[in-house]
């Protein structure tokens, strides 16, 4: 892959117009207008985590993201456990993906959705990326970069025009709840709708689970996640504002009487013509994003079983002599999805739920690699890849903690629709993750299997800057 097949990878597995699309009504019902603020705050943490992640991908630019960054800055018991959740939480993404595209098929083709039809246009969105994902790495980067051009398309054009020619409300909206938070204080309500912003800004780190296929990967993948984060947050703000702005309906949309906002905004504003255009191109959006995540999710089943750190580990890391890609761990990569797919056909209720367990899961994995970073590096840890922060390196660290506390604060406050499972779903979901893991990893000890290298931050940095002149090398 190239700088630009990388960017385009991690920026479809992002997919504002995923993002914005998915969760659009749900935060509008939440939070109002003003939870387009959400998507500047959860940027500016998530930029923070992109360049710690960039310090240590420089460092390790090897497959599987998490898991090895993890195992590198800390040990292989705290990896696997921060692999566990980083897994469960990708395949319940995809999930979510697959879900929540099954809207735009059926406005596209005018089609009633049922619970049974959404079922089977998700296994079609799960299979179609899985015969992508199977031709290979160069498909992959292909379809990858035609999503980026959709989602730019979809996000940045339409949300522009939308500004500037389809504009029915005034800016001034973005400071009005609109009565969403009904007669009491309006702050439980904002914080309620971040997750607008918490579901958009991860998949940035995609560029580094591929590591070993791309071109130049210590120099090129710091500045893939760093774009994707930059250019991903710009064109979420385009999007949402765009269709508030344009929204002919937008208190009904806040008061939910509206169940699907967006093909109506369109269709008032683009015409029925218009409208099927955006649908084709949002689609293309979806299914690229399913795909990037799908190969993604793999890379890291892949590089955990080539550890020996899973059940079936020799099968799952079993490469394809052919396209070179991990064809059964691509293979479990859609089968588990499929799984919930047909838990939620069994019970709709479960898709926002199983949304946030899969943020919250992506959150803990993506903290427990930053305070990884900030322990090697009060053990005096410098990162010696080709990308460093330097001096800053420590307070962006830190920062960059903060942050992920605050974000597991939001996500784990429960619900209040007043059923226990569907308010605790998200803390049930990841307690028995933690659980089964931790009986899993203390009864097997799949650690005690592997000899992968852990723990060596220090000694790799310095074998580092010896090799390419930084220090000079010791005399014996």
């Amino acid at each position: 892959m190239s700088l630009w097949g990388n960017f385009a990878l991690g920026f479809t597995y992002l997919s504002p117009l995923v993002g914005v699309y998915s969760l659009f009504a749900v935060a509008l019902t939440t939070g109002g207008p003003p939870s387009i603020w959400w998507i500047v705050i959860v940027a500016c943490g998530q930029l923070l985590v992109s360049l710690v992640f960039g310090e240590v991908v420089s460092q390790y630019p090897i497959h599987g993201g998490v898991y090895p960054w993890a195992r590198r800055l800390w040990g292989r018991r705290y990896a696997w456990m921060a692999a566990w959740v980083y897994i469960w939480a990708m395949v319940v993404t995809i999930t979510a993906v697959a879900e929540f595209g099954t809207g735009f098929f059926a406005s596209l083709f005018n089609i009633e959705l049922t619970p049974a039809l959404t079922l089977l246009i998700a296994l079609g969105f799960l299979l179609l990326a899985l015969g992508i994902n199977f031709t290979g790495t160069a498909w992959l980067a292909r379809i990858a970069r035609l999503g980026l051009f959709a989602e730019l398309i979809g996000v940045i054009g339409v949300g522009l025009y939308l500004l500037i020619f389809q504009r029915k409300n005034d800016f001034g909206v973005f400071f009005d709840s609109m009565g969403v938070q009904g007669d009491g204080s309006y702050v439980p309500a904002f914080f309620a709708a971040a997750i607008a912003g918490l579901f958009l800004f991860y998949g940035f780190e995609a560029c580094g689970d591929v590591a070993e296929e791309v071109s130049n990967p210590a120099r090129r993948i710091p500045r893939a996640m760093q774009l994707t984060i930059l250019v991903g947050g710009v064109s979420a703000l385009f999007s949402f504002a765009g269709y508030v702005l344009a929204a002919p309906n937008l208190q009904q949309i806040v008061n939910g009487e509206v169940e699907d906002p967006i093909p109506a905004i369109l269709e008032s504003t683009l015409g029925a013509v218009g409208a099927k255009i955006f649908l084709v191109v949002a689609l293309l959006a979806f299914i690229s994003c399913v795909l990037s995540l799908q190969a993604a999710a793999s890379r890291l089943i892949f590089s955990f079983a080539r550890d020996g750190m899973l059940p079936g580990h020799r099968w799952l890391s079993k490469v394809s002599p052919t396209s070179k890609v991990p064809n059964n761990a691509l293979v479990v990569a859609c089968t588990i999805p499929a799984l919930f797919c047909l838990l939620i056909f069994l019970n709709e209720n479960l898709l926002v739920p199983i949304t946030s367990f899969a943020i919250l899961g992506i959150y803990v994995a993506f903290q427990m690699v930053v305070l990884a970073a900030l322990r090697q590096r009060f053990k005096g840890w410098r990162p010696a890849g080709p990308f460093s922060l330097g001096r800053f390196g420590f307070a962006a660290n830190i920062v960059a903690l903060a942050y992920g506390i605050f974000a597991f604060v939001i996500l784990a406050t429960p619900g209040s629709s007043g059923s226990f499972f569907e308010d605790y779903v998200v803390h049930l979901g990841l307690g028995v993750v933690v659980i089964v893991g931790l009986i899993y990893l203390f009864a097997v000890r799949p650690d005690s299997k592997s000899d992968a290298p852990e723990g060596d931050a220090i000694r790799v940095a310095t074998e580092i800057r010896e090799r390419t002149g930084q220090v000079a090398v010791s005399r014996r």
